[in-house]
């Protein structure tokens, strides 16, 4: 029992609300598109999502664990990782196994989506597969791919991802819909990176929180917000998204609060976890907001 709890840390659990966020938004473009999609495709696609989800978060746990990043960082409710193997470094193994298993069964279910819908699909997967395995290895070393992996991952691959396994077809509605979560899950992870600073720099690792600086990165955080807002918009206006789509603006409030917050805060890491808060909350409810428009258009 205390094994299985161990690594129900190592998953995230609280995190993984993310997936579905995203996923239901590549579901909303979908039924936009054609009204009626499969349910157990849907379920699938979740469980595909569900497990790559988990698969991101067990080997970044390795990972950190191997690498010694976990015994310098401090960690806060939104960032450091779950501590799990600094406390239990005999569930290394398991951690890393559990990180394989959850990686092949996202396999299995996207090897099956391939066989049904087409070679376009293989793509997507094959990028997204290596995205799992390298993220912590590879791309947090290097600050362009380390701000665009999160987004790319879970914004652009997961809902493309979504619609073409229950449609059959790429759009430019899906893209379009596909960037508000790519650029809100970067800004997420940007601004996660703002209290390890020291701790990340201290194994390599090249963020631009890192490279440039917290002030300068709260900059380009209000500006991954202003680009997910504008992604909306220019989307109604081109009819590229029906006009219930603009229902997603209505966090932009929050956003705001949050990106003042931030900038007045770059260095203050305790008076920035108000803002880690709201910036989940947004990241969260904007596709589904968006995902209702869709449903509703």
């Amino acid at each position: 029992m205390s094994t299985y709890k161990s690594l129900l840390e190592t998953i995230r659990l609280p995190f993984l609300v993310l997936t579905p966020a995203c996923v239901i938004l590549g579901v909303g473009t979908a039924y936009w598109q054609d009204s009626d999609v499969n349910w157990f495709h849907i379920l699938l696609v979740f469980i595909g999502a569900l497990s790559a989800h988990i698969s991101v978060n067990t080997f970044n746990e390795y990972f950190d664990f191997k690498s010694g990043l976990d015994s310098k960082t401090q960690p806060t409710p939104f960032s450091g990782g779950s501590g799990m193997l600094p406390v239990h470094p005999e569930m290394e193994r398991a951690t890393l196994t559990l990180a394989w298993a959850s990686f092949t069964l996202s396999t299995i279910i996207g090897i099956y989506f391939v066989w049904l819908r087409g070679w376009q699909l293989l793509p997507i997967g094959l990028l997204g597969l290596f995205l799992l395995v390298t993220y912590t290895i590879w791309w947090t070393y290097h600050p362009v791919l380390c701000l665009i992996a999160p987004g790319l991952g879970f914004g652009i691959l997961m809902v493309l991802g979504t619609h073409f396994a229950l449609t059959g077809t790429l759009s430019m509605p899906a893209f379009i819909a596909s960037l508000v979560p790519a650029f809100l899950v970067s800004d997420l992870l940007l601004l996660n990176q703002f209290p390890d600073v020291e701790a990340d720099q201290s194994i390599g690792r090249k963020d631009f929180p890192i490279t440039i600086g917290r002030k300068s990165s709260s900059i380009l955080y209000g500006f991954l917000l202003l680009l997910a807002y504008t992604s909306i918009i220019v989307g109604v206006i081109l009819e590229l998204l029906p006009i219930y789509s603009l229902i997603a603006l209505l966090t932009a409030i929050l956003a705001w609060l949050a990106y003042r917050r931030v900038s007045q805060n770059t260095n203050n890491i305790p008076a920035l976890i108000p803002a880690m808060g709201m910036n989940v909350i947004i990241v969260l409810t904007t596709p589904i907001l968006l995902s209702i428009g869709l449903f509703i258009g």
